[in-house]
C-alpha cells in the first residue's frame, strides 16, 4: 500500500503535488496550506481554505488580543493604531492572492522599521508589499498625524510585531499561518469590516476600521488621561 507522504501512518489516497506524492484526506485537510505549500491551482485546495483559515482564525484570535494588550500597555493608542494599520493593509492586499507567504509580511515590517529609524539609510529597492505598507502609512501618518505612532518609538513596536507575525507563522520557510490566520479572523469575527476592506481602494484610502477591529478593551484598566479618547465626544 502506498503509505501517506506527510504522516507516513495512514494510506494515500489523494495526488499531493506540493510534497510529489500521495497524501491522505486527514493531513490534506489538516495540513494545507498551514504546514505544506499547495500550489494555487491544487483542486483540493478551494474546498478546504474557509475551513482552514477559520480554524486558524481561533488559533489567532487569544494571541492577538493579548498582542494588543501588550502593544496599549508600551505605547498606548498610537502603538495600537500602528498594528492595526498593518492589519488593514495585510488583509487587503492579501486577502484574493493565493500566493502570499508570511516572510513578505515579515519584510515590509522590517522595511517599515528601517524606514521610520533614526539611522536610516535607503537600502536596494523594496519587495511590492513593503512599498505599499510604507505608503499606507506615510498617507495615514498625513492625515492623522496625532494618530499613529512615529520614529520616535514605531521602530520598538514594529520589532514586537515582528515576533508576533514570526511566532505564530512557525518555522516553515513558505508558511502562511499569519495571513491565514487574520484573513480567517477578519472574515469570521468582523464580516462587516472584511466586506468593506474587500471593495477596491486607491493607495491611501483605506479607511481604518476603528475600535470596531480591536480587541474589545478590559473596562477596569480604563484611565482617562490625554491619551483618552472619551473627553472628545
Amino acid at each position: 500500500m502506498s503509505q501517506c507522504v506527510y504522516c507516513k501512518q495512514r494510506k494515500g489516497k489523494r495526488p499531493c503535488p506540493a510534497l510529489g506524492g500521495l497524501i491522505c484526506s486527514p493531513c490534506c485537510g489538516e495540513h494545507r496550506i498551514v504546514r505544506v505549500s499547495c500550489p494555487s491551482d491544487c483542486v483540493y485546495l478551494d474546498s478546504g481554505s474557509d475551513y482552514q483559515q477559520k480554524r486558524l482564525s481561533e488559533q489567532f484570535m487569544p494571541l492577538r488580543r493579548d498582542f494588543y494588550r501588550e502593544l496599549s500597555e508600551f505605547g498606548g493608542n498610537k502603538a495600537v493604531a500602528l498594528f492595526n494599520l498593518i492589519e488593514v493593509v495585510t488583509f487587503s492586499y492579501f486577502e484574493r492572492r493565493r500566493d502570499g507567504q508570511d516572510a513578505e509580511v515579515v519584510a515590509a515590517i522590517q522595511a517599515l522599521r528601517r524606514t521610520l529609524s533614526p539611522l536610516h539609510v535607503p537600502s536596494a529597492p523594496m519587495p511590492v508589499f513593503a512599498e505599499h505598507l510604507k505608503k499606507e502609512y506615510e498617507a495615514f501618518k498625513k492625515q492623522n498625524p496625532e494618530q499613529i505612532a512615529d520614529s520616535s518609538n514605531a521602530p520598538e513596536i514594529l520589532d514586537r510585531a515582528i515576533k508576533f507575525v514570526s511566532d505564530f507563522s512557525g518555522k516553515d520557510f513558505q508558511s502562511r499561518r499569519f495571513l491565514g490566520g487574520l484573513i480567517g479572523y477578519v472574515k469570521t469575527y468582523h464580516p462587516h469590516i472584511a466586506e468593506h476592506l474587500q471593495k477596491k481602494h486607491e493607495p491611501g484610502h483605506i479607511v481604518l476600521p476603528g475600535q470596531s477591529f480591536m480587541p474589545p478593551p478590559a473596562p477596569e484598566t480604563h484611565t482617562h488621561g490625554p491619551e483618552c479618547e472619551h473627553h472628545h465626544h
